[in-house]
């Protein structure tokens, strides 16, 4: 099962699929069980594959899933009209992560942008924390020791990312810091190049532990520190709302009665 798991979440940050020597090498699971794996996923109706010996990819099964669950955990009609106003006020992409199981997991987004250049990048579903102000913005929450042991479970990947992306955990830990110290996290050409984010955590009102966080992000050519700045009121308002709806939905653990 969790190798299963692991190829469906190997496959979802790959649009285009990958063979499966790709995918058996990449999660060292040996080249006849991933076959089996991705013959029972084939079976089942979660993956598809164009042809014999061609690469593997998700089916719109796991979509349905997805948003089933968020229908049925009251984000489509309590949360997702939060981030589209948010998303039309700011003209940007806004984004909703929650915490889970230690991990911080993107659950929907809005996009604001209507014309010139648009920001969609094409993400997994978990956020990596050292490289993006939605991961900042929740490390700024913890303590050192708690920040650093989350950060180096993911590892400090240095392909691929922003030239201002932090490359030692001490750089890492500047970034967290910051955002500490002004209660929100800012990014510029960290997590890919040309684009700049606003982040900040949305807390429970009853534990007043953190349980997501929610961003703003878009080219740096209008996401500049004062855009930033006319855009953090709207932001911290939307988390408050988001927070306090929280309380009654399961998507949010340890909020809902």
């Amino acid at each position: 099962m969790d190798r299963a798991i692991a190829i469906i979440e190997m496959l979802s940050r790959h649009a285009g699929g990958l063979p499966l020597m790709a995918i058996a090498d990449a999660l060292a699971i040996p080249r006849s069980a991933t076959h089996r794996l991705l013959a029972d996923l084939k079976d089942e109706g979660y993956v598809r594959q164009e042809f014999e010996g061609g690469a593997y990819r998700l089916t719109a099964k796991i979509v349905a899933l997805g948003f089933s669950h968020l229908a049925s955990a009251g984000v489509t009609t309590r949360i997702q009209p939060l981030l589209d106003q948010l998303a039309d006020k700011t003209g940007e992409l806004v984004t909703l992560a929650v915490i889970h199981d230690e991990k911080l997991i993107r659950v929907a987004k809005a996009q604001g942008a209507r014309r010139g250049l648009l920001y969609n990048p094409d993400e997994g579903a978990e956020v990596y924390l050292a490289a993006t102000s939605n991961g900042h913005a929740w490390l700024s929450c913890l303590d050192e020791d708690e920040a650093l042991q989350l950060a180096a479970r993911q590892g400090l990947k240095r392909e691929g990312y922003g030239p201002n992306a932090p490359r030692t955990m001490r750089e890492l830990l500047g970034f967290v810091e910051t955002a500490r110290e002004l209660g929100y996290a800012k990014i510029f050409e960290t997590y890919e190049p040309g684009t700049a984010a606003i982040a900040v955590a949305a807390f429970s009102e009853r534990s007043k532990r953190p349980i997501g966080t929610i961003s703003v992000a878009g080219p740096v050519i209008r996401m500049t520190s004062e855009a930033m700045d006319r855009i953090l009121p709207p932001l911290r308002e939307t988390a408050e709302a988001i927070a306090k709806a929280s309380e009654e939905l399961p998507l949010f653990p340890g909020t809902a009665h």
